[in-house]
C-alpha cells in the first residue's frame, strides 16, 4: 500500500492554555478526499495549521511523506477561509495567485516561465483566465473563493488542505469546485476538507473524520451510520435535525 501523503500520529496541540487537539491519529493518501467534520471549536482549522507546521504540537508527529511540516512548506496547497485573505490590498487576480508559489519562486527572485504557467493552468482551473487584471477587491464572493483555490493550486501540490471551501457561496460556484475537487481526487491528488456543509462532505468525501478535539469516527460515508458517533462527535443528545440532514436512521 502507498504511503500516505500525510501522516498524523498521536497528535496534541494547546491554544491559549487549553487543549485544542488530543491524540490524533489520521491518514490521507493519493486518490483520497477526506471530510474534515465537526462542530465549532473542535481544532478542524488547528489541525490543517498543524499539518502546515504553523502551530507546534505538544505531543505526536505530523510527516508529509518522508518530511516533517517545516520541511515540507512550499509543497502543501491551503486554501484558508475566504476572511483571512487581505482583499483591499491593491493587487490583481494574476499577482494574488502568484503568492501562492512564493516558497518556490522567493521574494526577490522574479518568476520565471515554470511560474507564469502555472499560474496560467490554476486560472484556467477555477474559470478565471479572463478576470487574471481585475483587482481582487472588486470581485464577489464566489470569485474571490476561486482566487484563493487557484493560489494554492499554482504550487501543483499533491497534498491540499481546505478551510471550509463552501461557504456562503452560490449553487454555480459550489457545483464548479465540487467538480474540481473531484477532478483533482481522480488525478492522484490527496485532499483535506473541513466543511460545515455535511450532506455535501458525504455526497464527495472517500471517507468522513468526525472529530471533536480527538477523532471520534473515521470511514467511508456509507460506513457512518451509527447515530451515536454524530452525536459524540457534535456534543449533543439526540439531535433529530442533526441525523435526518445526514440521512443517518434514528
Amino acid at each position: 500500500m502507498a504511503e500516505p501523503l500525510v501522516r498524523v500520529d498521536g497528535l496534541s496541540v494547546d491554544l491559549g492554555g487549553r487543549t485544542a487537539l488530543r491524540d490524533v491519529d489520521l491518514a490521507v493518501s493519493a486518490g483520497e478526499l477526506v471530510g474534515l467534520i465537526g462542530p465549532n471549536g473542535a481544532g478542524k482549522t488547528t489541525l490543517l495549521r498543524a499539518v502546515l507546521g504553523l502551530l507546534p504540537p505538544r505531543a505526536g508527529t505530523i510527516h508529509l511523506g518522508d518530511r516533517t511540516p517545516d520541511r515540507a512548506r512550499g509543497t502543501v496547497g491551503y486554501v484558508p477561509q475566504r476572511h483571512e485573505f487581505a482583499w483591499d490590498f491593491p493587487i490583481s487576480v494574476e499577482k494574488a495567485v502568484l503568492t501562492g508559489r512564493v516558497h518556490r519562486v522567493g521574494w526577490l527572485r522574479r518568476p520565471g516561465a515554470v511560474d507564469r504557467d502555472a499560474v496560467d493552468e490554476a486560472l484556467d482551473r477555477v474559470s478565471l483566465g479572463g478576470l487574471r487584471r481585475r483587482p481582487v477587491g472588486e470581485l464577489s464572493g464566489g470569485q474571490r473563493q476561486r482566487v484563493l483555490v487557484a493560489r494554492a493550486l499554482a504550487l501543483r501540490p499533491e497534498l491540499l488542505l481546505l478551510d471550509e471551501p463552501f461557504t456562503g457561496l452560490d449553487v454555480p460556484t459550489q457545483e464548479l469546485l465540487t467538480e474540481l475537487f473531484e477532478a483533482l481526487r481522480r488525478e492522484g491528488r490527496a485532499l483535506l476538507m473541513t466543511t460545515h456543509d455535511l450532506p455535501a462532505a458525504a455526497s464527495l468525501s472517500t471517507r468522513l473524520c468526525l472529530l471533536n478535539r480527538t477523532v471520534i469516527a473515521d470511514g467511508p460515508p456509507a460506513g457512518l451510520r451509527d447515530p451515536s458517533v454524530w452525536l459524540a462527535a457534535f456534543g449533543v443528545a439526540g439531535s433529530a435535525s442533526l441525523l435526518r440532514s445526514l440521512g443517518v436512521d434514528t
